[in-house]
This record gives structure tokens, C-alpha cells and sequence, in this order.
């Protein structure tokens, strides 16, 4: 066991560029694939940082495990220890605070701007004020009550927010690498739609692949960087993008 769970719902929404993060500085970490119930038994009192990451399902889908991970998600919650989601992950973050979670009229892909919304948040520190992310999603969530507002998009307002000092929950995938980026492109382009205003074509999403996914990674430091000086009680490191 380590004090740093990630949660996980299928092979291919794996940590990505969180685990060559935590890799990059020496810090080990437990993956728990919550859909093939491997929180069961597990010790919710030991982690000290926690990440969800995404996965193709619904939050509303009648899956048993989904209720399971909420249910961790409340206890972490009420540890108030840090934890960070990623898509789906956001989405559950959202349920265990209550709010609801709903399809969106049309599915985000690619590219898109995000727009901050708070201007003083430690979690944006490293950020101006638009960037982009990657997204990949056709449920979004409401605000919790007492959430803070941080993120929006064109296509989705709501794209990220905070609740209290230590929970993020974002929309889209800064974990994404080259490899997560062109694997998703090539296992479920049949999925794609260009003729719907929200998604980017392939040939759109993969210009400029390797510098859109450093830029990428320099948003996901920051956030990490926040997550884990949380955690271990450290002072996070700014950093320009």
C-alpha cells in the first residue's frame, strides 16, 4: 500500500502524464481499478492524496461499483484529504458532493479553450487567463453547493471548480500523452462526428500532437504540483505556461 491512490475505470483512461509525474519524483503509487471492484477491502484511511481518473461510462449508469467509488469519494471527502478528477472522474467527485451529473445535448472532443473563471484560485496559479485541454466527454456535472466556479468552455460551462481548499474536479483529460492521445484517435474514430460543431476532426486533433501535449503537460504540472504540496504539506512551485 502507498499513500497515493488512483482510481481507474478502464485499461485505456490510465494516469498517463500523473504517473510520470509522481515517477519524476520519486513518489510510488497504488492504481485500483474501481470497476472490477478492487476498492473492496481496500484501507479508505490510508491514502494522503487521491486522483480519479476517466473512463467511457456514465455516472448514471445502473453500475454497482459506481456506488461503491461515491461512497470512498464521501469518505475521502470528509478526511479532507487532496483529490483531484480527471472527466468521469470530476463527474464522481460531483455525485459525492451531491450534485447532479447529465448528458449534454452534444459530445466535446478535441482541443477546446478553457476560460478561468476565478482569478485567485492556488489551483490556477500557473495558468492564463484561456488554454486549452483535451477533452472527450458527453455528460457534464452541476456545481456541488459550496463549490467554487473555476473553468468553462464553448461547449461546456461547467469545466472545473473546487470545493473547499483541497477537491478539484475538471471536465477534461490534462493527463492525456502522445501515446493516450493517438490510442483514443485510433480505437474509437468510428465514434467521431465532425459534422457536429463540438468535435474536432482527427487530422485537426493530431496537428502539432507532441508540442499541443508539452503544453498539455505544463497545465497538468501545476495542478499536480498543487495536489501534492497539499498532500505532504509543501509549498507548490509556480510556473509559467
Amino acid at each position: 500500500m502507498t499513500d497515493i491512490l488512483i482510481l481507474t475505470h478502464v485499461d485505456y483512461c490510465a494516469p498517463g502524464h500523473l504517473a510520470t509525474v509522481l515517477a519524476e519524483q520519486g513518489l510510488d503509487f497504488t492504481i485500483l481499478r474501481a470497476d472490477l471492484g478492487e476498492l473492496d477491502g481496500y484501507d479508505l484511511d490510508r491514502p494522503r492524496a487521491v486522483a480519479v481518473m476517466g473512463g467511457p461510462m456514465s455516472v448514471n449508469d445502473p453500475l454497482p461499483w459506481i456506488g461503491v467509488e461515491v461512497a470512498a469519494l464521501q469518505h475521502f471527502i470528509q478526511r479532507d484529504i487532496p483529490i483531484i478528477g480527471h472527466c468521469l472522474g470530476g463527474q464522481l467527485i460531483a455525485r459525492a458532493l451531491g450534485a447532479a451529473v447529465h448528458r449534454m445535448p452534444y459530445t466535446e472532443v478535441g482541443w477546446q479553450p478553457l476560460i478561468r473563471r476565478e482569478r485567485a484560485s492556488p489551483w490556477l496559479a500557473h495558468l492564463p487567463v484561456e488554454f486549452p485541454v483535451y477533452q472527450w466527454h458527453s455528460d457534464t456535472f452541476d456545481l456541488p453547493k459550496g463549490a467554487e466556479w473555476l473553468l468553462s468552455s464553448p461547449w461546456c460551462p461547467n469545466q472545473g471548480f473546487t470545493w473547499g481548499d483541497k477537491v478539484l474536479a475538471l471536465q477534461g483529460h490534462p493527463e492525456m500523452t502522445e501515446e493516450l492521445v493517438r490510442g483514443w484517435l485510433s480505437d474509437w474514430s468510428h465514434l467521431l462526428d465532425e459534422t457536429q460543431a463540438s468535435q474536432q476532426g482527427m487530422r485537426q486533433m493530431l496537428t502539432d500532437l507532441p508540442a499541443r501535449v508539452e503544453a498539455l503537460n505544463r497545465v497538468a504540472d501545476g495542478f499536480y504540483r498543487h495536489w501534492l504540496a497539499l498532500a505532504f504539506n509543501e509549498q507548490p512551485i509556480a510556473q509559467a505556461v
